[in-house]
């Protein structure tokens, strides 16, 4: 049997498909996975600088937006059919049910934070491009090696038409929320 020049196809999973698998047990309970475009993606463990900068940051963003965004910290949001990333913190939209009844979906997101110990590359060009297609507003990707961030903005399509490294010594605003600003010039220790 041949099957010509042709590629084969890949078999993309659906969000329904990857909480059906976790139902039968086909995931240990502590495993760390994700679905990204219809497939399934183990994430990197979390590392103690990893872990230190999400808990400072959900720190800082819970004081910056009490009252007017919930701070989620690796939770998922559902991004169409095929996807269902787990950021390190996500700005959501108040919600009557707090997203007791459903995930998040991209218009309940403000603002999506990624720190990237290990995973700046996954992050950046394939997390970030994601995020674009399904219009979330505003990312900003951590690189805890390099001690930076770029800020994404004003999506489109795939990609994001402002992007820039702000200097974390000034207050960084979240473009969804007036008047916030997150100062982050404590987020990495001084060496």
């Amino acid at each position: 049997m041949s099957y010509g020049a042709a590629e084969p196809r890949r078999h993309r999973l659906t969000v329904e498909d990857y909480y059906r698998m976790g139902e039968v047990g086909i995931f240990k309970p502590d495993a760390r996975v994700e679905l990204i475009d219809g497939e399934i993606i183990d994430m990197p463990p979390i590392g103690h600088r990893h872990a230190a900068i999400v808990d400072k940051l959900a720190e800082l963003l819970i004081k910056a937006v009490e009252g007017r965004s919930i701070v989620r910290t690796q939770g998922p949001i559902a991004l169409g059919r095929h996807s269902e990333p787990l950021p390190d913190l996500a700005l959501l939209k108040p919600r009557a049910d707090g997203y007791f009844d459903a995930h998040p979906r991209p218009g309940d997101v403000l603002l999506v934070i990624e720190v990237a110990d290990t995973s700046l590359r996954f992050d950046r060009d394939v997390k970030t491009p994601l995020y674009a297609k399904h219009d979330v507003p505003e990312v900003w990707v951590i690189a805890v090696e390099d001690r930076r961030v770029t800020r994404y903005r004003d999506p489109l399509r795939r990609a994001y038409r402002r992007v820039d490294e702000p200097d974390l010594r000034a207050p960084l605003e979240v473009a969804a929320l007036s008047a916030v600003r997150i100062d982050l010039s404590a987020l990495f220790p001084s060496s």
